[in-house]
């Protein structure tokens, strides 16, 4: 066994230690506790009333559901989970699943995985539970143990590459010099059509990262035809599918109809079969095949032996026109799949059936930073070679269990390609940045490496003072608290010294974030926010979230709202630095952080963030503000 298998091993060793640590989670929010606890937890809406019904895409029936009652909880909900509707007045296990399409605070869209609605439907007292998605775990480790057990082939060689037991290979070739891209991202595209095994793309903050993975997917189709493209989120391949679009490739994007965003909905393998030219045929089909099943499923007081012969036929007719639709439509997805230059979806997602036994040249993962190295070997099991682009250093992959975090699960295999087989280039010159946002970044992360953008330099000649500022609360007595039912950390003193600022300082056409590490001090802005009737005409231009939520985003002010303030110089998951990374460099002309330096200043992280905003001037005390 080599050492790279025997890292494997112990990543499936890792990967049931994660799962049952979710599961536990799941476990103690869900079974086995009453409908008031589980609505307390947060996974469950009780009772819900249903506002509309319909056939959405992919011909889905799709229920419109409200929350009538307990507003002020918060819930764990998001796009794209999975869940089961149930009812309240009979027995849970006849529920119903679905996928969110769609989710307000008090507002839910569900697409549901059924040809009919159940009767209970129309009775009232309907819930909604969250479902616990075991199948992942299921093919991460399906994958991994493909990878382990591989000892001659194209997947042995890919995991001894990238664990660095063997050389990554490159060819000898011309180098690409597109108009569109700058130098550094060039040698990136030149490094991709050069690769035998795998390319890295390594892009820092506003580096123009998938601008440069796009136009090397459009390359690459040219001389492959067609390639894979995944990402760990659905709202990363949904970005790549749009920008890919707009350069005219065809891509065919699989998954769910619910968890795709509008801009891609026409890129779906549902809708493209609902606009095939054989489309009508095939619902012709399945509507003569459903009407003979009525027919023979109808309840006859005399049932004699003609009767049951009469609807033996009917349902054998049934079964015989069902057989057709399926023929057609396996017609219509083969060729949807013949006509494909891209096939688009997430890391899990590739285990679709479409996809599951196809194999093609060359995978290209987006956000692998940002994934588990057991997704990631799922589509990389169905190609030659593999192109990565992400950043190590700015989110790394949620990890539910500590002790599998700690053990090496959060370790991606992106980072292990970038260390282990010098297969990377990296992105240098950044596009979103004033100077004074970007150098902080650039020098604690990477080496001061990264340059402004000229048009950036013409974009901000005309700005003044510091564009990044701390405003210290030290001495002001702002002190954290613990929201009970959460167990979430918050602030009121500083959030509402966070809108001052923000009321001060906004002005017409700006676009603003509000970044907090806490989810109850979310809560606590957007509260705070939705009050302030000073900010009433800008409402519409300011977002509120978690560091999580802004990856990938840039807006023209940003401010940050560090909450930690205590004697005991805590300051918690704020250690995570590449999570800091992210929310300082959101920003394009200004940035704002909000904290105290008594608690952060004994570490070394903000204590060079302090030194660094002393050193632009742009260290100010929240004593200024609080007597204006």
């Amino acid at each position: 066994m080599t050492e790279a298998q025997k890292s494997i091993q112990h990543l499936i060793q890792l990967l049931k230690v994660e799962k049952d640590e979710d599961y536990a989670q799941y476990e103690r929010k869900m079974l086995n506790t009453s409908i008031e606890e589980r609505r307390r937890q947060g996974v469950t809406w009780y009772p819900v009333q249903l506002m509309n019904r319909y056939i959405g895409t992919g011909e889905r029936y799709t229920l419109e559901l409200d929350r009538t009652t307990h507003l002020d909880q918060n819930h764990s909900f998001q796009v794209g989970a999975v869940v089961s509707v149930f009812s309240g007045h009979g027995n849970e296990a006849e529920a119903v699943s679905g996928v969110i399409s769609f989710l307000r605070r008090e507002k839910m869209r569900v697409a549901l995985n059924v040809s009919d609605l159940p009767d209970w439907l129309k009775q009232g007292k309907i819930g909604v539970n969250l479902l616990f998605d075991e199948g992942s775990y299921r093919e991460m480790n399906r994958a991994l143990e493909l990878v382990l057990k591989a000892e001659t082939g194209r997947v042995a060689d890919l995991r001894e590459v990238i664990y660095g037991a063997k050389p990554a290979e490159f060819k000898s070739g011309f180098e690409y010099q597109s108009v569109n891209l700058n130098a550094k991202q060039n040698e990136a595209l030149t490094n991709i059509f050069h690769a035998r095994d795998v390319a890295i793309i390594h892009g820092p903050p506003g580096t123009g990262k998938t601008t440069t993975l796009v136009n090397a997917i459009k390359e690459v189709v040219k001389t492959e035809r067609q390639v894979l493209v995944c990402a760990q989120s659905n709202a990363a391949v949904d970005l790549i599918v749009e920008k890919l679009d707009n350069l005219g490739l065809d891509v065919l994007r699989l998954g769910h109809p619910a968890r795709l965003t509008p801009e891609v909905i026409e890129n779906s393998l549902d809708v493209k079969i609902s606009k095939h030219n054989y489309f009508k045929e095939l619902r012709e089909v399945r509507k003569k095949s459903e009407e003979y099943r009525k027919l023979g499923t109808k309840y006859k007081r005399q049932f004699g032996r003609e009767e049951k012969l009469q609807r033996d036929l009917l349902m054998k007719e049934s079964r015989l026109l069902r057989q057709d639709a399926d023929r057609i439509e396996s017609q219509i997805t083969e060729d949807l799949m013949g006509r494909a230059e891209v096939v688009a979806c997430t890391l899990v997602g590739s285990t679709h059936p479409l996809v599951r036994d196809r194999v093609f040249k060359s995978v290209f993962i987006d956000e692998a930073s940002q994934a588990l190295e057991p997704a990631c070997w799922i589509p990389i099991l169905k190609s030659y070679r593999v192109i990565m682009a992400g950043d190590h250093l700015q989110l790394p992959p949620t990890v539910k269990s500590l002790q599998a975090g700690k053990d090496g699960l959060e370790e991606t295999l992106f980072k292990k390609a970038i260390e282990r087989t010098k297969s990377d280039v990296m992105l240098e010159t950044q596009y979103r940045m004033h100077p004074h946002i970007m150098k902080f970044s650039s020098d604690y992360f990477y080496e001061g490496k990264l340059e402004v953008a000229p048009e950036i330099l013409l974009r901000d000649s005309e700005l003044e003072g510091a564009r990044f500022e701390f405003i210290d609360t030290a001495g002001c007595g702002f002190s954290e608290k613990v929201k009970k039912e959460t167990l979430s950390t918050y602030n009121e003193e500083e959030a509402k010294l966070v809108i001052q600022l923000l009321s001060k300082s906004v002005t017409e056409g700006q676009r603003i974030g509000i970044i907090a590490p806490y989810k109850a001090q979310i809560e606590l802005l957007r509260d705070l926010l939705h009050a302030e009737e000073l900010l009433d005409p800008f409402k519409e231009d300011i977002s509120v979230n978690t560091v999580d939520a802004f990856q990938g985003q840039e807006r023209d002010v940003i401010f940050i709202s560090l909450v930690r303030s205590n004697d005991k110089n805590e300051i918690g998951f704020l250690k995570e630095y590449r999570r800091m990374n992210v929310a300082i460099t959101r920003a394009k002309s200004k940035l704002v952080v909000v904290g105290d330096s008594a608690t952060l200043g004994k570490d070394t992280f903000y204590n060079a963030v302090l030194d660094y905003v002393q050193s632009i001037g742009g260290y100010r005390s929240a004593f200024e503000f609080l007597y204006d």
